[in-house]
């Protein structure tokens, strides 16, 4: 048996030597006109399976997605109603919110790179430029100067000539932080109503004796009618909403 396997490789160590010499054309990149870089279909295929292997992460990131959960999370922490409404809804909501909000960058996004590229009309790395163009845009128009200034600081640059020498490393986490900001800033705007009908039913449950009766208990009816009265679903999307167009 062990000459057999010998036999065996003897026979196929020709073929696998002449295909040591060519070249692997599957992955490779070639120059164009103009320095411009070609890459191959296998390689431009195996860049886009990577995007989409990051769609959440690309989701939560460089969208609005961030400041509408955050904000929803608060809003039933502070009206004390457990897991009502779901993980499931809010997540649905806000990812329904965020397509609305972002139905712009989406289309500037296809126009401009994706639908070129698919068109054949351009490369994939000026469609690939193009299609983040909008995104880009979008970050620019919600991060705060501090925090892009402190990551420039922290990435040890001395700064930018434009805003289009901003690399994605920097401007990302600037824009995370900046919506973080924002969303505890509107939640905190929310949580005050809720908290003010607590503190009022506590000193009403203390006066009366009731000490032993939980105030949470008595306050969550009062404040899911305070909540239905306002509209406040209609009130907190909205004011999100208008948040990323003032």
């Amino acid at each position: 048996m062990k000459t057999f396997f010998m036999m065996v490789l003897v026979a196929l160590l020709p073929s696998v030597a002449g295909a040591a010499e060519q070249p692997l054309t599957l992955l490779t990149m070639k120059p164009g006109a103009e320095g411009a870089e070609t890459y191959s279909t296998s390689l431009q295929i195996l860049m886009i399976m990577t995007l989409l292997s990051m769609l959440p992460a690309i989701l939560m990131t460089m969208t609005s997605f961030t400041r509408i959960i955050v904000v929803l999370a608060i809003l039933r922490q502070a009206m004390g109603t457990m897991q009502t409404p779901s993980n499931q809804i809010l997540i649905g909501l806000a990812l329904f919110t965020s397509l609305f909000i972002m139905t712009p960058v989406f289309e500037k996004a296809y126009d401009g790179g994706l639908k070129p590229y698919m068109n054949q009309e351009v490369d994939f790395e000026t469609g690939m430029s193009d299609g983040v163009a909008p995104f880009r845009a979008f970050m620019l128009s919600q991060v705060r100067e501090t925090d892009l200034l402190m990551f420039t600081s922290l990435a040890e640059s001395e700064g930018f000539a434009t805003e289009d020498d901003i690399p994605l490393s920097v401007l990302l986490p600037a824009f995370v932080t900046s919506e973080l900001k924002t969303a505890f800033q509107i939640g905190f705007l929310i949580f005050i109503p809720f908290l003010v009908i607590d503190l009022v039913v506590a000193s009403v449950l203390m006066s009366m004796g009731m000490m032993m009766l939980s105030p949470m208990l008595i306050s969550l009816p009062f404040k899911i009618m305070l909540f239905v009265l306002v509209d406040g679903w209609t009130l907190v999307i909205g004011t999100i909403t208008a948040s990323f167009y003032s």
